[in-house]
């Protein structure tokens, strides 16, 4: 049996004096109802009439007119706007060419679009990790922020609207060449470290650097909290970060290296990809002064020792400066023909040994002076001395003290010597420079 929900006839009952078809052909009322008295021959008549009746029930229930277009359901002949189906105008041109090998890792991929306007571009390394650009605002063009990384295969998936809207795509790949001479950057300090308030970002590249600039944005340094660093190159393989002023007692700072691929001078190219983190302890600033011959150690602002010192003799001044702890040795050598004084001292047990810098000043232990000479005279070879024991054995001495006491990136500053100010790139020691010739 069927079903219906509406207004109309039902159970067979057409209204008197109408007229509806079947196949065609008219059949009135009285014939197609059951109440004219008569009974359909084997019936077949009385079923004619339930199916015309649903079918006028389904028409009347839907309120449609079967031509009907109009939208807004008042009706009328309207008819949709025809899709249009006519293949995009727009032309996606990508460089290097589907399959090339070999590909430079920089300004060799590029992006265009003719007679349309860029609206995608992806590219990406087989690991996922998206090459980052910008589509131009003309929409003509687009060309990765940095350089690739070398011996990579990349995929590059484009698309291009015309001025109808209509989409064209373009799907590519490439490999990036595979350098034969390579360089890396050896960084100071080390990945998780802990540092002092004068610990500058340095790196040494193994390769002289003929393109800086380039070399210069493959490489970023951060802090937390923000904190304005710049960087400084010294020669062409040395290259210095740091803030204005000394670094804020614990603050985060990251080391970015996204040297692959980059070419560093013709024909050799970074392999590195490297992120480093250290931390920023507490402040420490020691001042030497090598007049009155003492020490003053200030930590968080407050002066926490005082220690009589023997600073550079008269024939072999100590340098000023602001200079920075690079090294930490509890028992070294120190022979007088590394630094260019011949065989006048052959130490082979030097104790409590921190560097300050590249050319061989130290601030140490000193178990060979007499006492006496702490606190009076100087009377090294340009190194800072402090009293000691032989074998570094005494925690108690006062070089004992500051070396278990300092960390690598403190500051020691010597002020009163009958010396020069040391130079920046002799050891972590940019401070020696002023801002304003740092930045330029």
């Amino acid at each position: 049996m069927y079903s219906a929900r509406g207004c109309g006839p039902w159970r067979g009952q057409a209204v008197r004096g109408e007229t509806t078809t079947l196949n065609g052909q008219p059949i009135s009322g009285e014939r197609a109802g059951t109440s004219g008295g008569r009974r359909g021959r084997r019936g077949t008549p009385g079923l004619l009439a339930p199916v015309v009746g649903v079918l006028l029930l389904l028409v009347t229930a839907c309120g449609g007119n079967a031509a009907a277009g109009d939208a807004d359901g008042k009706g009328g002949t309207g008819s949709a706007k025809p899709a249009d189906t006519s293949a995009s105008q727009a032309v996606v041109t990508i460089a290097p060419k589907d399959g090339a090998d070999d590909v430079a890792t920089s300004g060799a991929l590029k992006v265009s679009a003719a007679k349309g306007k860029l609206s995608t571009v992806k590219v990406a390394d087989p690991k996922g990790k998206a090459v980052e650009g910008k589509i131009a605002e003309d929409g003509l063009s687009w060309v990765p922020d940095r350089h690739l990384a070398a011996a990579t295969k990349y995929t590059v998936h484009a698309v291009a609207k015309d001025d109808k809207g209509r989409q064209s795509a373009k799907d590519t790949s490439f490999t990036t060449l595979v350098p034969q001479n390579t360089f890396i950057g050896q960084y100071t300090p080390e990945d998780g470290s802990t540092v002092g308030v004068g610990m500058p970002v340095s790196i040494h590249f193994t390769r002289g650097i003929t393109d800086p600039a380039a070399v210069e944005k493959a490489i970023s340094v951060t802090a937390e909290p923000a904190v304005q660093i710049e960087p400084h190159w010294f020669g062409n393989d040395r290259l210095d970060f740091r803030p204005e002023n000394y670094w804020a007692a614990g603050t985060k700072v990251t080391l970015r290296l996204d040297l692959d691929g980059v070419e560093g001078r013709p024909g050799v190219y970074g392999k590195q990809a490297k992120t480093v983190s250290f931390t920023i302890g507490r402040s420490q600033v020691s001042t030497v002064d090598a007049s009155s011959h003492r020490m003053k150690v200030v930590r968080d602002g407050k002066q926490i020792k005082d220690i009589p010192i023997s600073a550079g003799a008269p024939a072999t001044t100590t340098y000023n400066g602001q200079m920075v702890i690079s090294e930490k040795l509890k028992v070294t050598r120190m022979n007088g023909d590394t630094v260019g004084f011949g065989g006048e001292y052959d130490i082979k047990d030097v104790p409590h040994a921190m560097r300050l810098s590249t050319s061989g000043t130290f601030i140490h232990g000193n178990y060979w002076g007499a006492s006496s000479i702490f606190g009076t005279t100087n009377t090294s070879h340009g190194c800072v001395g402090l009293r000691d024991v032989r074998g570094a054995w005494d925690s108690k001495t006062p070089a004992a003290w500051l070396f278990d006491n300092s960390l690598i990136g403190d500051v020691v500053i010597v002020k009163n010597s009958k010396d020069k100010v040391i130079q920046p790139d002799n050891g972590l020691n940019g401070w020696n420079m002023d801002w304003a010739e740092w930045i330029k």
